[in-house]
């Protein structure tokens, strides 16, 4: 390859895309070769093989993933780079990509800088590994010449207890190695020939030569090291190394003693686990918990985190002891410590400092009611009983919290400051947890109150739904309604969305509250039909945690057959974001209930994920352009830009459009202007209680002076 022009072949089902990328190309002098389809890209390479596949994911038929599965499952095919060129950007995508083989990814629509980088990069790796394939094949006819020069060593080195390997520098594989070395590896010598020293060791080649090159020079003579050696069974074996060079001719050999100090390495491990560890749970004591908490506050600083202390002393502990017994009692806390590792991620800690007393260490990178979250789920935990000696024992925890470097920056302080805060809790009634700093306390308590009030706001029907008409701007007419949330909470009138909502999708409460609104709103329609009003659509809105979480095809069928209404004067409205999640079951869902009619828009359009890709592949109605272009509409020539490449874009798709948030006649003479199929926004209409709204809808009462005079 560094002789000749690379040849780049281009899998993707569009052929725009195609061109799209040969362009970019062409520049960078590379030959480009194009299939259409995975089928055809196989038949390509198996005629003549590419240095590098440039591969959409997306594709009727085989997909990217299976072609590349193929290809990496192949030796002819295996060493060729591959780059995944996708608009979906969610992890999953990413890590099935890693999975089937693939080197990299590009993001649709592609960046013509990082494409020339990525193909560049990759290029270069692929003719070093074919360079380092060659070259090998000669080191390794080196060696076998040299194992005759070594051979006169075999009988003594065959005789010593301990293992030996001689390993060239210049060629960095061994050239010999006796008996010992091969029983205790569990290798042939030929398998330790083709095996070279980096198979066995737990450094990398590059290492292994800085070390090779310290003892040629003279450093680290007679030294005595403690290494590990990886077996031929992927076990580890702790040893004992003495390395020394030897010259032979041009070359250098290293010849390494290894001697087994499995044994010695297991009984100073026993007395480290007793110093530091507790004997009935097996987590960090008193003295290693300390200082892993001085380790954290440290690491802490570097990356500018906050950590926790959360200090548990068990409620009336005693009473297990003096009932059931101190063998009881040992049982409990240790399966109590095995509950308490659920509670919490890898990277934090949790230790027994003695007695019924444990503590956590909480690393919190970003988010400040992760200790809230575990002292819950550790309350959680506690609420199934335990059983011991064939009863159940039921207990609780009381529990205190301080943050560092909030409350105090010295790991003993922290701690006095956590007990200080768990006794807070004990005065407090046991069974919960208080954090020593007031204002923390507050913060907690309030979010505690409210979440407690959501879950009440569910059981006794608190919640409302209010309406925004949509109008239709070729006749001025009321077409359509949005029904928005709202919570008419006892004793505090009606509650902000923006307070209750975020906090209903973060419990996951959505899930119920949004069954409610689809089977509220379709009640709704069905009263309608009945009356003066007539049939009129509804839109409500899904969150992304309905598909996962929920059975949101079930709510919507059963609610359209519980109340006997036509499927399309039910309009889901979804978020970019909401579309990402679990893609595969959101699509499924969505075309299933597309199938049955009921209508599908896209919400707040042009600020997250907008893309055609996308739009291809969920079945779309309606886009909704999102406030934020609509408010400056008028005065920002870019927001101009924008409200109307999405007009034009959805009407090329045969896609309604829908702008949000009309406030001005400004802003209405531009939509008319441009064609906007719908508008909804306070300068008709705010969100309205029903009763308010039917009026509107039985008079007629809009002002609709603009569009009548047009």
């Amino acid at each position: 390859m560094t002789n000749s022009v690379a040849t780049i072949l281009i899998v993707d089902d569009e052929s725009q895309n195609r061109k799209l990328l040969e362009t970019l190309l062409s520049p960078e002098g590379y030959i480009t070769q194009c299939a259409a389809s995975g089928e055809e890209a196989l038949a390509a390479i198996a005629e003549h093989a590419p240095d590098l596949i440039l591969l959409d994911i997306m594709m009727p038929g085989m997909d990217g993933f299976e072609v590349a599965v193929i290809l990496k499952a192949s030796p002819l095919t295996s060493r060729i780079p591959i780059i995944m060129v996708t608009a979906l950007n969610d992890r999953s995508a990413r890590l099935a990509g890693l999975n089937a083989g693939a080197e990299e990814f590009l993001t649709k629509p592609v960046d013509r800088a990082e494409l020339w980088l990525r193909v560049r990069n990759l290029l270069r790796l692929k003719a070093f590994a074919d360079f380092l394939q060659n070259y090998n094949q000669i080191l390794e006819q080196e060696v076998l010449a040299r194992a005759a020069d070594l051979q006169r060593f075999r009988s003594a080195m065959d005789a010593t207890a301990d293992a030996i390997f001689l390993v060239s520098r210049h060629s960095m594989c061994f050239v010999e190695v006796n008996a010992t070395a091969c029983s205790m590896l569990g290798y042939t010598r030929q398998e330790l020939f083709d095996a070279g020293p980096a198979q066995v060791s737990e450094r990398s080649i590059s290492d292994l030569e800085s070390i090779y090159d310290g003892i040629i020079a003279g450093q680290s003579v007679n030294e005595l090291a403690d290494t590990t050696i990886r077996c031929k069974n992927g076990s580890y074996l702790q040893v004992e190394v003495h390395q020394q060079a030897q010259r032979s001719g041009s070359d250098w050999i290293i010849v390494g003693v290894a001697r087994d100090i499995t044994e010695r390495k297991e009984s100073a491990q026993r007395l480290h686990q007793l110093a530091h560890y507790d004997v009935l749970t097996g987590l960090p004591n008193r003295t290693l918990f300390y200082e892993a908490l001085k380790n954290t506050l440290i690491q802490s600083d570097d990356g500018d985190w906050l950590v926790a202390v959360l200090f548990v002393d068990l409620d009336h502990f005693k009473n297990v002891n003096d009932t059931l017994g101190h063998t009881a009692g040992d049982e409990l806390l240790s399966q109590f410590a095995h509950r308490l590792l659920r509670c919490v991620r890898i990277r934090d800690t949790v230790g027994r400092l003695g007695g019924d007393e444990f503590a956590l260490i909480l690393v919190l990178e970003d988010e400040r009611q992760y200790p809230t979250l575990v002292a819950g789920k550790i309350r959680e935990i506690l609420r199934e009983p335990f059983e011991i000696q064939g009863q159940e024992v039921t207990i609780t925890a009381s529990m205190g919290i301080t943050v560092y470097p909030d409350d105090a920056t010295a790991h003993e302080v922290l701690i006095k400051y956590a007990d200080t805060a768990m006794s807070r809790a004990k005065q407090a009634g046991r069974d919960t947890y208080r954090f020593f700093t007031a204002q923390m306390n507050a913060e907690v308590l309030a979010r505690h109150d409210l979440e407690m009030a959501l879950h009440k706001a569910i059981e006794n029907e608190e919640f409302v739904l209010y309406y925004q008409p949509k109008v239709l701007l070729k006749s001025g007419r009321i077409v359509g309604l949005e029904a928005l949330l709202r919570w008419q909470r006892p004793g505090y009138g009606l509650v902000s969305p923006q307070l209750f909502i975020p906090v209903l999708e973060e419990t996951g409460l959505i899930v119920n509250v949004g069954s409610w609104v689809v089977a509220t709103a379709c009640k709704q329609i069905a009263s309608w039909i009945n009356s003066s009003i007539g049939p009129l659509q509804i839109s409500v809105n899904v969150a992304g945690r309905q598909f996962v979480e929920g059975d949101l095809e079930v709510d919507v069928i059963s609610a359209l057959l519980e109340h006997n209404i036509p499927a399309g004067l039910l309009e889901l409205e979804l978020t970019e974001g909401s579309l990402m999640v679990n893609t595969e079951r959101t699509i499924a869902t969505l075309q299933s209930l597309k199938q049955r009619g009921v209508q599908i828009s896209i919400d707040d359009f042009g600020t997250g994920y907008s893309s055609l890709a996308y739009l291809r592949r969920f079945p779309v109605d309606k886009l909704k352009i999102d406030i934020a272009f609509i408010r400056e509409v008028t005065s920002n020539p870019d927001d101009a830009a924008i409200a109307l490449a999405i007009i034009r874009m959805a009407h090329s798709l045969k896609l309604e459009v829908i702008a949000e948030g009309v406030e001005t006649e400004a802003q209405l003479a531009f939509l008319l202007r441009y064609q906007c199929d719908q508008i909804q926004g306070y300068y008709f209409s705010p969100p309205v209680p029903l009763a308010v709204l039917e009026q509107i809808l039985l008079s007629e009462t809009l002002d609709l002076a603009l569009l009548e005079g047009r």
